[in-house]
Parts: C-alpha cells; structure tokens; sequence
C-alpha cells in the first residue's frame, strides 16, 4: 500500500470515527437521560442532528433507545468500511461487510467506556469539583455500568474497586471481540 493510499485511508479513518464516536455519545447520554441543557449535550445535538433528524420522523424511540440514530451510526459505519475497502482496492463482501461494522461499532462502545471509566478514575483522585459541563455527563455515562458491580463487589473501606473490575471486563471483551 502506498502512502498516498495510507494517508487517505487514516483520513477517512479519522473523520469517519470522530462522527462516530460523537454521534455515538449523543446516544448514550439520551439512554442515560443526560441533562441537554448541557453545553456539550448541546453541541453533540447540533452536530448529529441533521443526519438524525429525517430519520426520527420515520422510525420511533423506543424507551431511551434512538433507532434512528443507531440506524444512522450502522449505516455511517458501513459507509466508512466501504470506503476504505475502494482505496485500498479490497473486494466487498457484504456480509462481512454487514458483521464487522457491527463488531467495529461493539469496539467502539468498549473503548469509549474504557475511556470514560479511567477519566472517572482519574476525577475521583484530583477531585470532583471541577466545575467542567462534560464532568457530571462523565459520571452519568459511566454510573449505568459501574452501579451493578458497586452492589456485588462487597465495601472495602471507602475504596471503589469498581472502575478496576469494569477495565478488567472491558479489556476481556475488546480482546476477545478480535477487531
């Protein structure tokens, strides 16, 4: 592959993964009921509307769960995956094609968390008073996956080995997801 085809493959890669990445928290704070008179909850809005909206029209929520917007982040993801399979010159194979956008979009959701819980961690040793709009968003993203291993996990002293346990199991799943 030559590096004109390597650039342009990282560039679609990248772009492609930002919108993601970003219509993808849009989802996760409307299935966490975020606060979106948050500033960031704002932006993600303005952002993945356009592509959000038409679709809203036709397909219905249900509960927290924004079909439409996980149509719309399916489809980007295939979208992404077709164009880097024709810069690179590789063959389509639909199915494949259909299985790994899943499986990248299942990675996604992994490291997005993984991110999310370390930042936690790392909020809980400097403290949380930062007075940040995303802090509060932070925490009600990650409480949904923290909150049922806090209530197994017996009480060790004021330490919360929750946010380890949680790195342990994402880490088990990336790797064994294989994308």
């Amino acid at each position: 592959m030559g590096s004109t085809t390597q650039a342009l493959s990282f560039l679609v890669e990248t772009l492609f993964q930002l919108y993601l990445a970003a219509l993808m928290l849009r989802l996760l704070l409307e299935a966490v009921r975020a606060d979106f008179y948050n500033p960031v909850c704002q932006a993600l809005v303005l952002v993945t509307d356009p592509l959000i909206k038409p679709l809203s029209r036709i397909l219905p929520r249900v509960g927290p769960v924004n079909l439409a917007g996980l149509l719309v982040l399916y489809l980007l993801q295939v979208l992404a995956l077709v164009l880097l399979l024709l810069i690179v010159g590789a063959p389509i194979n639909p199915v494949v094609l259909a299985l790994l956008a899943v499986m990248r979009l299942v990675r996604m959701l992994l490291m997005l968390y993984l991110v999310l819980i370390v930042v936690v961690v790392i909020l809980s040793w400097v403290g949380q008073s930062f007075r940040h709009p995303i802090i509060p968003l932070i925490f009600q993203l990650t409480d949904p996956v923290l909150a049922p291993i806090r209530r197994v996990l017996p009480s060790l002293g004021g330490f919360d080995l929750s946010p380890l346990v949680a790195i342990i199991g994402i880490q088990f799943l990336i790797i064994l997801l294989g994308v």
